[in-house]
């Protein structure tokens, strides 16, 4: 028998790693999400910067005019601005082509009736309805704000 052996102990496991401070990779985990977290972030706010501003612009011009025959004139104007980003000889269509390009995106048409009839003769008239116009304005703020942000 031999005597002078080393006695055997049991494996001891080792101590778990600490969770703080993280390894690298963990850390250009983390710089990439707070990278794409800030770079949406910063999208959305530009986009809604330039949303505000379009409404603004669209807003202050009509509430310039004085009359409901010169917010008509006012809203044709920046409708025509607004269609020329789709298409560049939009500005020049008149009569049912521009109600036609008016309505081109829209499953429901939103620019017949009435409203393509204060579209069109509108700013000829004496005097025009203005509930007619306020509903005329939406539908135009609505549709200048899809133009100006460029979706379809």
């Amino acid at each position: 028998m031999m005597q002078d052996a080393l006695p055997l102990r049991d494996i001891h496991a080792s101590v778990a790693p600490a969770w703080w401070p993280p390894a690298p990779g963990w850390w250009m985990v983390m710089a990439v999400v707070v990278l794409a977290l800030a770079a949406l972030f910063a999208w959305r706010w530009r986009r809604v910067r330039r949303r505000r501003r379009h409404e603004h612009a669209f807003d202050a011009a009509v509430a310039a005019a004085a009359s409901p025959a010169q917010q008509i004139a006012a809203i044709s104007e920046l409708l025509r601005r607004a269609g020329r980003l789709r298409d560049p000889s939009a500005d020049r269509l008149q009569g049912e082509a521009w109600l036609a390009f008016l309505d081109a995106d829209d499953a429901a048409p939103r620019f017949s009736g009435d409203a393509a009839a204060l579209l069109t003769d509108g700013p000829f008239r004496r005097d025009a309805d203005p509930d007619a116009v306020d509903a005329l304005r939406r539908t135009a703020r609505a549709r200048f704000l899809v133009w100006m942000e460029g979706r379809k």
